[in-house]
């Protein structure tokens, strides 16, 4: 037998103030149109009044085409003072990875895009040493070895930013990239860049977490995977996870117990993102599964 056609569908994402008739009215716009809703997610924060949807519906007979929902369904955004925007399932978003020298994340990402987990492209991968390369030519994909010099940071940053724009990137993930990046390279690409930082934020920020956590004495050790912002290490949250440690441990267990959280978690924050999962709002993310 002749497996049936992947579903083609959209995803529709919105983020505005709370009001009576949302759901009603996105749905009711959908119907009317052809559509058949296949997921609903929403979430509304008490605190703020503020309102997340997440609709995915089927394009097989959904009569706008995509590009004219943005003219059509504009009125409905206007009216409701909606900040929203439309994914469509059968567009793979571009990639780019971001590595020093630690390859466990780099590994596990690749390793996840090759067997289909990870539903991108992923045509660059830059690092500012060149020990991966070996790693990169083993999967087919380009690697750039861009040094970045103390004195020559923001000239490395501009190579960077040329080869992103070049390879039409949709976004970035530091991949334990052990640089920090300047205010200039984030505002560049707002809210495009995913980060897994070696700790369970907001806790031991900055370099040596598991050193950090060592001297502290913490009995659960985690990583976090976050959008970057011009503050270091306070991004948005995208997701986290623990493992539990003992007195018995050593730095060196907790930096293995580490690698192995990190890549885990930075592979699902990567694939929420690839899903168009996840919502901003504030400094926070709704992430609905």
């Amino acid at each position: 037998m002749t497996p049936n056609p992947p579903t083609r569908s959209a995803v529709l994402l919105v983020s505005c103030p709370d009001r009576k008739g949302l759901v009603a009215t996105v749905s009711d716009y959908i119907y009317k149109h052809g559509g058949n809703i296949l997921h609903t997610d929403e979430h509304t924060d008490a605190a703020s009044s503020w309102f997340l949807l997440r609709i995915e519906f089927d394009l097989a007979t959904f009569d706008v085409p995509l590009a004219d929902v943005y003219k059509s369904f504009g009125p409905i955004a206007e009216l409701f003072h909606m900040d929203w925007r439309l994914a469509d399932s059968a567009t793979r978003p571009r990639m780019a990875i971001m590595v020093s020298r630690y390859d466990h994340c780099l590994v596990d990402l690749l390793y996840r895009h090759k067997i289909g987990e990870l539903r991108c492209d992923i045509p660059l991968i830059i690092s500012n040493h060149p020990d991966n390369e070996p790693t990169a030519d083993f999967y087919g994909i380009p690697f750039v070895h861009v040094p970045v010099e103390k004195d020559k940071k923001r000239e490395a940053e501009q190579r960077q930013i040329a080869l992103i724009r070049g390879h039409e990137i949709d976004f970035i993930v530091l991949a334990r990239y052990m640089q920090v990046l300047s205010n200039e390279f984030v505002a560049t690409f707002p809210q495009c860049i995913i980060n897994i930082h070696h700790s369970f934020l907001p806790a031991f920020v900055g370099a040596k977490p598991y050193h950090q956590a060592f001297e502290r004495g913490v009995k659960l050790i985690g990583a976090t995977a976050h959008y970057v912002t011009e503050v270091l290490d306070d991004g948005p949250i995208i997701e986290q996870d623990v493992v539990r440690i003992s007195h018995r441990d050593s730095v060196d267990d907790l930096l293995q117990k580490g690698r192995d959280l990190e890549k885990v978690v930075l592979s699902r924050g990567v694939r929420w993102h690839i899903e168009n999962r996840v919502l901003l709002y504030g400094n926070k993310t709704v992430v609905f599964q």
